[in-house]
């Protein structure tokens, strides 16, 4: 390759990084640290050496390690949200029952891959936006969404999609923390079928099916 080539493509290369993906690698890198030694022990300073970015690049994105912690909450939510979302979308439009559950399925398995996650972004840190952020649930409104469009199709009756959907989605939260908590080896010994049968079963005849 001659040298005004090697220029020309050295020069097509960008030198820096989007900022998109700079605060991505620094979330990546906080996750993997969080999970290894906790959010307590992590220092500002270990999360910048593992993204491999100047401690100047944290403060551009994040103003504190609770900025990215409740950034990280917010990545969850969100991936949380696009898994039910696609996999409700996997089955037919006018498939009521089965998009109610695929959406259960969706929501048992992430729940249970994710847990550590779940735990650590939740659990051992919550973030304070506001008086309304706490209250917002993302999951519960995509469900009270679905509620409310079956309702109106007929496939069941929901008289108030929202106040059900929160019922729905706590029944689901304190199932699956019940069966993490009554198994030995946590979530490898979940038997995730036979749960996801009887939440299944007790979703329909919440909704009004047999």
């Amino acid at each position: 390759m001659t040298r005004a080539k090697k220029t020309a493509k050295a020069a097509a290369r960008p030198r820096t990084k989007p900022a998109e993906v700079r605060r991505e690698e620094l979330l990546d890198a906080a996750e993997r640290l969080f999970r290894e030694q906790g959010v307590a022990a992590t220092s500002v300073d270990e999360i910048v050496v593992a993204a491999g970015v100047a401690k100047g690049t944290f403060y551009l994105h994040f103003e504190a390690k609770e900025k990215l912690l409740s950034a990280l909450q917010q990545r969850f939510v969100a991936s949380f949200h696009a898994a039910l979302e696609a996999a409700m979308n996997r089955r037919r439009a006018a498939d009521w029952q089965g998009r109610l559950h695929a959406w259960l399925a969706a929501a048992v398995d992430f729940y249970l891959d994710r847990t550590e996650l779940h735990d650590i972004v939740f659990h051992e840190f919550r973030a304070e936006e506001g008086p309304r952020a706490k209250h917002e649930n993302p999951i519960a409104e995509q469900l009270a969404e679905l509620l409310g469009a079956g309702t109106r199709a007929g496939a069941w009756s929901v008289a108030v999609p929202h106040f059900s959907a929160i019922a729905l989605f706590s029944a689901l939260h304190g199932a699956l923390d019940d069966a993490l908590a009554s198994s030995p080896s946590a979530r490898k010994a979940v038997n995730r079928k036979q749960l996801t049968r009887a939440l299944d079963a007790f979703f329909q005849r919440a909704v009004g099916l047999g």
